[in-house]
């Protein structure tokens, strides 16, 4: 692919709900502008996104994909994002590396989950946005309907612009509004749109649209604006210079109507993209920071390189693929860049141009590119890279934390080791999967943003790493406690099996100690226990915590007095005296009034209005305590607090009560007494090993 002028550039990320076409509007475009030779269907199998086996499986996209394409004298770069809800933050993370959010909606499923939390997102980070309304040559679709609707639940902004010329079998073309001209398809999907008078029965629609949208346009410039209100009438050359201004600062959303499975209307929106949405250089020089110092920079070739590392691909055979967005600055083939994450300089050979699962070499990029760099060592998804003469970092990602965790283990222990290089390699691709090696609980664990997103996971390791994997829930990382005062327990080991025995006595008070941890006082007088056994019988005794007393969980909060013992000249050792500090301990937490602790966490969650009476009783049902709540735009978000155990499998639980339109975060608050019929279950089911 040719070098182009960032001013020739677009970068488009395709976002919207699962199902909504964003996939086949990727393929169309590729067809159109000569990139592929065939319309690639995700249905068919053989579509240049969905490529990867599991996405060929599940007939959706899971893990964006990319792909460049050459219409007139201009640049595509295409991002195919998921619209599935655990793949949220793939796509959110691909938006930000983009400069035009093409947001599909289906014209007959209308506005969905996904296509708000997404053009949510495209708001927040002003990036300006087409909506494509997709499907028009299905039953039931209906363009009017959802450009009402999208406009009654994303924004007012939004306005028709290219408007369908019939519907479901007889969606044959569209008219541009404000051109006020009419092209019709082929039936057959191919090439090639042909002009036509505008029908007739669409004249009084396309007259009231224009003027319309031509009042939206005037809004972006003031003089404009002056001579409107004076006239009534603009040119059609001071519309077409003032439309790229409202559409970028974000007064109008142009809707437009298409087909992408019967190539209809595509062509009309690349012309559209290419005329009056925004390239790279026309945004504000990107705003960092090094060292304390503001910097900035502009998207120009002489300014020094910077760039994010926003995805990360693991291929079988050609190992990772760190992909990132140049911002500005350009960067050549068989050199290097500098790590601002890290602080270390990384060198790499091929500068990769992603299309679909195949690469094209390029010798250089520059400002706006979407690249690929392979096999790098240190850098990972959300790392910033610069020129290493003149270093500046960006705002990092945003981080959501795992929302469901399993425990997970290779059904062959001989390879628990490859299992775990392979965990750290899609962690590394996919940095909402979490791989936590819990000592507590003696568990590895899994964490991701949905069953779904675990599910592919786990089938990427098998046909990546060759590995047999097992699910299981995860362990609660209970603590063991205690509720009295208990004095003068003893702790002995004796042994004797010829030879050298073994023997140590120790006495112990144990009490609890609230909020202060382990506490080991030595209150040992006259040498009825040697100096150098003393801290012997500490480490008895925490060795004991480690492992627990009732349940197998650690013990915390407790203070334990060393008072007295007995020794053997010739028998007693470390070993002993820490064998006799382990039993003593457990002896007297038997006799305090042991309990469990377990974790609560602090829960907020995200919903509709009218499903907040459901969520808080589905909290309440889990133990947990509403702590209060606040309204969010449209939504009400409801804070409370509740135990981890009852939040394993709230992901789905809160999909089922809200349509899938809640969405919730947790994180760790405290830890509180365990109702005394769940400590009664967790201490049954644990298998108390030997002491001895």
């Amino acid at each position: 692919m040719k070098k182009y002028d960032t001013k020739n550039i677009r970068n488009i990320c395709l976002i919207g709900h699962i199902g909504s076409g964003k996939t086949s509007v990727g393929e169309a475009i590729l067809f159109d502008t000569g990139a592929t030779t065939r319309l690639g269907s995700v249905l068919d199998g053989n579509s240049t996104f969905d490529f990867e086996p599991e996405e060929i499986k599940r007939q959706g996209t899971i893990s964006t994909a990319f792909a460049a394409a050459d219409w007139k004298k201009y640049k595509i770069q295409l991002s195919d994002t998921s619209g599935d809800a655990n793949f949220f933050v793939d796509a959110r993370n691909a938006l930000l590396a983009n400069d035009i959010a093409a947001i599909t909606i289906s014209a007959v499923d209308g506005v969905q989950v996904m296509t708000e939390k997404m053009f949510e997102v495209a708001q927040e980070n002003n990036i300006p946005t087409l909506v494509v309304i997709n499907k028009m040559d299905r039953e039931r679709a209906n363009f009017d309907k959802v450009i009402q609707e999208a406009q009654d639940c994303l924004s007012k902004k939004i306005a028709p612009l290219i408007i369908p010329i019939g519907a479901e079998d007889n969606f044959i073309g569209v008219v541009d509004v404000l051109k006020q001209k009419a092209y019709s398809f082929a039936a057959d999907g191919s090439k090639g749109a042909s002009p036509i008078d505008v029908p007739a029965d669409l004249a009084d629609m396309v007259e009231s649209s224009r003027e319309a949208l031509i009042e939206v346009i005037a809004e972006s410039d003031d003089d404009l604006m002056e001579k409107y209100l004076e006239t009534m009438e603009l040119s059609d050359e001071e519309i077409e210079k003032a439309l790229p201004k409202a559409i970028f600062s974000g007064l109008l959303m142009p809707a437009v109507a298409v087909s992408s499975t019967k190539n209809v209307g595509i062509e009309t929106m690349l012309d559209l993209i290419c005329d009056s949405f925004p390239s790279p250089a026309e945004f504000a020089p990107r705003k960092g920071e090094f060292e304390g110092k503001e910097k900035e920079r502009p998207a120009t070739e002489d300014a020094p390189f910077s760039a994010t590392i926003f995805k990360t691909v693991q291929d079988k055979f050609t190992g990772s693929l760190a992909i990132c967005r140049i911002w500005s600055g350009t960067i050549d083939a068989d050199t290097g860049f500098y790590n601002v994450n890290k602080g270390e300089k990384e060198r790499f050979g091929q500068i990769l141009v992603p299309f679909g699962k195949k690469q094209e070499n390029v010798p250089k990029a520059g400002p706006g590119d979407i690249v690929a760099f392979a096999k790098l060592k240190v850098t990972k998804v959300g790392d910033i890279i610069s020129d290493e003469s003149d270093k500046i970092s960006y705002a990092p990602l945003p981080v959501i934390n795992p929302l469901i965790t399993y425990a997970v283990h290779a059904k062959d222990k001989n390879e628990e080791d490859k299992l775990g290089q392979a965990l750290n390699r899609v962690a590394e691709e996919d940095p909402t999967i979490h791989i936590i090696r819990n000592k507590e609980v003696r568990q590895t664990q899994i964490a991701g943003m949905g069953q779904v997103h675990i599910d592919t996971t786990i089938d990427k390791i098998k046909r990546i790493f060759d590995i047999d994997v097992e699910l299981l829930p995860p362990r609660i990382p209970y603590r063991e406690t205690i509720r009295k005062k208990v004095e003068g327990v003893e702790g002995k080991h004796k042994k004797q099996s010829g030879g050298r025995g073994q023997f140590g006595v120790c006495y112990l008070n144990v009490e609890p100690n609230p909020g202060k941890g382990f506490e080991f006082v030595d209150a040992i007088v006259g040498g009825s226990i040697p100096r150098q056994w003393i801290p012997s019988v500490e480490k008895g005794i925490v060795d004991r915590m480690g492992k627990g007393v009732i349940a197998g969980y650690q013990v915390v909060d407790v203070k334990v007095t060393l008072y007295d013992g007995k020794y053997h000249d010739v028998d007693s050792s470390d070993a002993a005296f820490q064998m006799a500090g382990s039993k003593g301990f457990k002896a007297a937490t038997e006799q305090a009034a042991p309990y469990l602790l377990e974790p609560i966490w602090n829960l907020e969650v995200v919903c509709p209005e009218e499903c907040m009476g459901d969520v808080m009783g589905d909290i309440s049902s889990r133990r947990g305590k509403v702590q209060g709540m606040e309204a969010k735009g449209k939504n009400q978000v409801v804070k409370a607090q509740a135990p981890m155990a009852e939040l394993l499998r709230y992901a789905p639980d809160l999909k089922s009560i809200t349509g899938g339109r809640g969405t919730f975060a947790v994180e760790f608050s405290h830890y509180e007494e365990v109702p005394r019929e769940i400590q009664d279950k967790v201490v049954a089911s644990f298998s108390h090993d030997d002491d001895e």
